[in-house]
């Protein structure tokens, strides 16, 4: 059985943390507090994020307990190879920072129903932005909220739902001082983050040199790719057990682009975080991100690979089993977790919460400022005041938790709650993906192609789990967009006044040439993405 209590110095720790992050929220929010606070200030925190907050904002938004725990399970399982989600998102942000979020800002687009309330229509953007806010709330918050619990639950042996209500007040707190305090406080959730990941790394590799008595981490590190030999490879051959979970070339020439910049590019959760700033800083903050992404699978895949080396070779025997007597690979973080020292296992802890806490204010600074700009100030109160959009906007994230509150303890009847919800919540990726893509860089694509697609991509995802179940998910994520993409390309052609579609955004080449000392940091990141492949291929 796992020792999943934590020592009177974890909880110094702990709260050392947790009042610091806390006071250092206040003192931002004190500090950039102005007079008359304007909507954008609030939601978008105008002109007032450094390139630094917006990098470490994204990544404490985007990695969460599912990383901590799920990636860790999957490094156990499947290997090295599910780093592709995070090398290939490295990739895809420099992809977002050249050529989307150059449209957004030179259109001063705030939120994603807005981009397409200008692009195409209101009844394109209504529909998203309600179809958003469901999704937000009911499915990704409550998510968060759920694992998160269940991560602290498993390695601190807390109260379930105490964890969860303490879980969304803390986001609360931190969320209703609008994007400054988040974007600021993100930066230190994000060195608590990785201080506390490297910690359960050097751990991991410190238990593995010991045990083959090979003392040292380069020792242990070479120990890993030679007793795990099988969890080192980047690309998965047909025949492996996991091809449908990462389908071999797919990862690095097929869908998994797709997937990634229709979430980091067209996701009011992540690219809100840059929409604030002017060009130059938000794409420093992107690369910035970019390069953060690089540092993920050191924190959280290669403990999963330490903890498969050690219990193919006698440790861990029954702390990897369930109750059933069978291997359960989401133990991998918990089992190595709770061997921490005292003290270490608090900052550790603290990193998780960081995590958690991160992701839920980001999500429900999302849901706020869409329901806020997207349907109240559009349908409710136009004539709103920008005092009563921000008290609204604050309004909206007591809501929102409250709700993800009350509906995530019932998330336990899901046997494998983070999978059923990162597939089902997918199924609108083609669409939307499809839907800004040739919003963006196709003039004459008309609003009834784009409603369409948007109406369409629901019943095609539906479609082509239950008929076509044997193709891995992330290539029939991409057939489907090649199918839509067909769709938007058909009706646009068979309307004869798309060639004089009046919908187009303000768009020039000089949008798209970054800076030399971007060009350099992306040249640096790429290099170190190709020679990561080449090198496990």
């Amino acid at each position: 059985m796992l020792n999943t209590g934590l020592q009177p110095l974890d909880y110094i720790v702990f709260f050392i943390y947790l009042i610091g992050v806390s006071a250092y929220g206040y003192w931002i929010y004190k500090k950039k507090k102005s007079k008359e606070v304007s909507s954008t200030d609030y939601f978008l925190a105008e002109g007032s994020l450094t390139f630094w907050a917006i990098g470490a904002s994204i990544i404490a938004s985007n990695i969460s307990a599912e990383h901590f725990i799920g990636m860790s399970g999957s490094g156990f399982a499947i290997g090295l190879a599910i780093s592709s989600y995070e090398w290939m998102a490295a990739a895809s942000l420099i992809v977002v920072a050249v050529f989307i979020l150059p449209v957004y800002l030179k259109n001063k687009i705030y939120t994603m129903p807005q981009f397409l309330r200008q692009r195409y229509n209101p009844t394109v953007a209504t529909i998203m932005a309600v179809f958003w806010l469901l999704l937000y709330v009911f499915v990704n918050l409550t998510s968060i909220l759920y694992l998160g619990a269940l991560a602290l639950e498993v390695t601190a042996g807390l109260d379930f739902t105490y964890v969860i209500i303490g879980l969304g007040i803390f986001a609360v707190i931190i969320t209703i001082g609008g994007m400054k305090v988040i974007g600021y406080t993100d930066v230190v959730q994000v060195i608590v983050l990785v201080l506390g990941g490297l910690a359960t790394t050097y751990l991991a590799l410190e238990l593995v040199s010991e045990h083959f008595n090979r003392p040292g981490i380069f020792n242990a590190l070479a120990l890993l790719k030679e007793k795990g030999e099988s969890h080192f490879h980047m690309i998965l051959p047909k025949e492996n057990p996991f091809y449908k979970d990462l389908p071999g070339l797919s990862v690095i020439i097929g869908a998994m682009w797709i997937n990634n910049l229709a979430y980091f590019g067209c996701n009011q959760y992540i690219i809100q975080r840059s929409l604030g700033a002017n060009l130059s800083t938000a794409r420093k903050g992107i690369l910035f991100a970019a390069v953060l992404k690089l540092l993920i699978p050191i924190i959280v895949v290669i403990p999963g690979i330490a903890a498969y080396v050690l219990y193919q070779n006698g440790m861990f025997q029954q702390e990897m089993l369930d109750p059933a007597g069978v291997v359960k690979p989401d133990h991998a973080y918990p089992v190595l977790l709770n061997l921490l020292p005292s003290g270490l296992k608090g900052m550790a802890f603290a990193a998780l919460t960081a995590a958690i806490v991160a992701s839920l204010a980001g999500k429900a600074n999302s849901i706020s400022t869409i329901f806020t700009l997207d349907i109240y100030k559009q349908y409710i109160n136009p004539e709103a005041s920008e005092k009563q959009l921000v008290k609204i906007g604050r309004w909206t994230i007591w809501v929102a938790m409250g709700i993800g509150i009350i509906v995530a303890p019932q998330l336990r009847v899901l046997d494998q709650a983070y999978q059923f919800i990162q597939e089902y919540s997918s199924f609108i990726t083609p669409g939307v993906f499809a839907i800004f893509i040739f919003g963006m860089f196709w003039k004459r694509t008309t609003s009834a192609a784009a409603l369409t697609a948007a109406l369409l991509t629901i019943p095609l995802s539906t479609a082509g789990k239950f008929l076509w179940p044997e193709i891995p998910f992330l290539d029939r994520m991409g057939i489907i967009f090649l199918a839509l993409s067909a769709i938007i390309v058909v009706i646009t052609l068979a309307d004869p006044n798309s060639k004089s579609n009046p919908k187009g955004l303000e768009i020039n080449e000089a949008m798209f040439s970054p800076g030399r000392s971007f060009v350099v940091g992306s040249i640096f990141v790429c290099g170190i993405i190709a020679a990561l492949y080449t090198v496990f291929w």
